[in-house]
């Protein structure tokens, strides 16, 4: 009975994936074409079209304005969308693994749920929701995701990272200021001169992470695990309910 119902379960996605793709707006042989012919004078106008479940993996999209596109649970991985504008796009449940997004503008977006593992956000200015997404081993290095306090007419706009995993992940030189972080996975990542001031840390996991000289001013820390870190420099200047901190070295700052 176990086996008929999983199969069942299969069936109904594989024909969910298949609906999606025949109601995209465009086919991956026409984006190809499209993209064939595009230059950064006359780019390929993708422009809220709606792409939902199509396989675009491994394509060049440097050439494309994708501007509020509908992109939901299509298959990105591979990519190359290094320095576009994906502002308003529409990425839940994306797959984007591996993915260059070296550069990018995502705001207003959501990516909840989506596979961004191994994908290079180097440089990225992002403000989404990307609750329980993928980011293992994704190179975050000098991202800005901090709120911009000067533009918050509509509240605070920032990037929401809930439940996130971001294990090995490099967030060097990170500005994360503000940001959702509560339960995020920080296993072994790279936090090297990040700064997270007045970030919401509730319960994420910093086991084994390199804290060196990253700002935790004014953080909320409640329940957050700080086990075998690296924190030569780091600063809790204010830090709100900060947990016992356990260096490698067996040192406390």
């Amino acid at each position: 009975m176990k086996i008929l119902q999983s199969r069942k379960a299969a069936l109904i996605l594989a024909l969910l994936a298949v609906f999606q793709a025949a109601a995209a707006d465009l086919s991956r042989a026409e984006i190809e074409q499209l993209l064939a012919r595009a230059n950064k004078q006359h780019p390929a106008d993708l422009r809220r079209k709606d792409l939902t479940g199509l396989d675009l993996s491994g394509l060049d999209f440097r050439q494309a304005d994708l501007w509020g596109a509908d992109l939901r649970q299509a298959n990105l991985s591979h990519c190359n969308l290094a320095g576009l504008v994906l502002d308003l796009t529409v990425m839940t449940r994306i797959n984007l693994s591996g993915a260059n997004l070296a550069n990018t503008s995502i705001f207003g977006v959501s990516l909840m749920h989506a596979d961004l593992s191994h994908a290079n956000l180097s440089g990225s200015r992002v403000i989404a929701v990307m609750d329980g997404a993928n980011l293992t081993d994704a190179d975050l290095s000098n991202i800005n995701w901090a709120a911009d306090m000067k533009n918050q007419s509509m509240g605070l706009m920032r990037a929401n990272l809930k439940g996130a995993n971001l294990t090995g992940a490099n967030l060097s030189n990170a500005k994360l200021g503000r940001a959702m972080l509560r339960h995020a996975k920080l296993v072994n990542a790279n936090l090297q001169n990040a700064d997270l001031f007045s970030a919401d840390m509730d319960g994420a996991n910093l086991t084994g992470a390199n804290l060196s000289n990253a700002n935790f001013s004014e953080t909320k820390l409640h329940d957050a695990i700080f086990d075998h870190v690296i924190a030569t420099g780091a600063r809790f200047d204010g830090a709100k309910n900060k947990p016992e901190i356990n260096t490698a070295g067996g040192l406390r700052p």
